[in-house]
């Protein structure tokens, strides 16, 4: 049984309904990134499940337990805000035994207990600063620290690392997945940033309108996109009309053109990275061959990107130096069979 789990949610704000039948299960242990643009619910869920706000319908279990009435003081849930949300006047030793005060743990223990957790998180020496004497990294490892050391059954995250600069998001990403694997704890992570979220996550619950549209590990959402939305969130740029196929197994793109695709069959779109066509002088031999024009040479440092115009709609092409294509020339785009994605 799942440690945690949402039962056909639906929530919102007043007549506003956000997320609408929502299913969502995390088991014990497990990083879960919750993924998708500004207003797909992923805020709404996590709030929902830290007992800020409660569903208009549905069930919170976890552990077994009915939690959807539970106050959130009641929930053994730790919290990381995008803000970081430390006591200014408080030192750093007493935001992060702020949870313990409150859960009235004896004074040594609380001492040996934060201490610890300051020399976990890398911190050790900084009990006396303020948090206005400390870099925007080392705030959100005080963070970190407070939401740990209360041993919480849950850690929710909310997007964490926004603030930072992206060398220091590099950086707090990789703790933040060392202090899990240490610990071992059940995480839910929120974020609009796919590399990221994929970075850190067991699995990742990619949302769009209130709904998930597919949950799994980033390998698999990666490289086998269930729908058009999770194709083009992880990066597809070429999506193909296919009316079936014909005598022999080849799809039929809609200019007649013969495509060979590997894996599951059915589907009536597919989709292709920019970097799994490869591009030919024209006539050239190629599996799936695709005669076109370069309609714009882009210079991109390592790669060159090309938009080429086909038979079946203008393709977009990512290569490496090795040749090199002038808009107006006449090419030919192979598209690899087995990086074809039926959708």
């Amino acid at each position: 049984m799942a440690l945690m789990e949402l039962q056909n949610i639906t929530a919102g704000y007043d007549k506003n309904v956000i997320l609408k039948d929502l299913d969502f299960q995390v088991e014990q242990g497990e990083l879960v990134s919750l993924l998708g643009s500004s207003g797909c619910g992923k805020t709404t869920t996590l709030r929902l499940i830290a007992g800020f706000s409660t569903p208009m319908s549905g069930k919170f279990v976890f552990n077994g337990k009915d939690y959807t009435q539970v106050p959130l003081n009641k929930r053994n849930f730790g919290f990381v805000f995008q803000s970081y949300a430390l006591f200014p006047h408080m030192t750093v030793f007493d935001n992060v035994a702020f949870g313990l005060k409150m859960r009235k743990a004896p004074t040594e223990q609380m001492k040996k207990e934060v201490m610890e957790m300051l020399e976990t998180v890398d911190l050790g020496g900084f009990e006396r600063r303020f948090p206005r004497e400390m870099s925007g990294g080392q705030r959100q490892r005080v963070a970190l620290a407070r939401a740990l050391v209360i041993k919480p059954d849950l850690l929710l995250l909310d997007e964490p690392l926004s603030n930072l600069d992206a060398k220091l998001r590099v950086k707090m990403r990789v703790e933040i997945r060392r202090l899990q694997q240490k610990f071992g704890f059940t995480a839910i992570y929120v974020t609009h940033d796919q590399e990221e979220c994929f970075a850190i996550s067991d699995k990742v619950a990619i949302m769009n309108h209130g709904v998930i549209e597919q949950m799994d590990s980033p390998s698999v959402i990666y490289n086998h996109p269930k729908t058009e939305f999770i194709a083009k969130f992880v990066g597809f740029e070429n999506f193909l009309d296919l009316k079936g196929t014909n005598d022999e197994g080849w799809y039929l793109a809609s200019d007649k053109s013969r495509i060979q695709v590997e894996g599951k069959q059915g589907g009536g779109k597919a989709c292709i990275r920019p970097e799994d066509i490869q591009i030919v002088p024209e006539g050239g031999q190629c599996p799936n061959p695709i005669p076109g024009e370069v309609m714009v040479s882009t210079f991109l440092g390592k790669r060159n990107q090309y938009n080429v115009r086909t038979a079946i709609g203008e393709l977009e092409v990512s290569t490496d130096q090795e040749s090199v294509y002038k808009t107006g020339d006449r090419v030919t785009l192979s598209l690899t069979p087995n990086k074809i994605i039926l959708l």
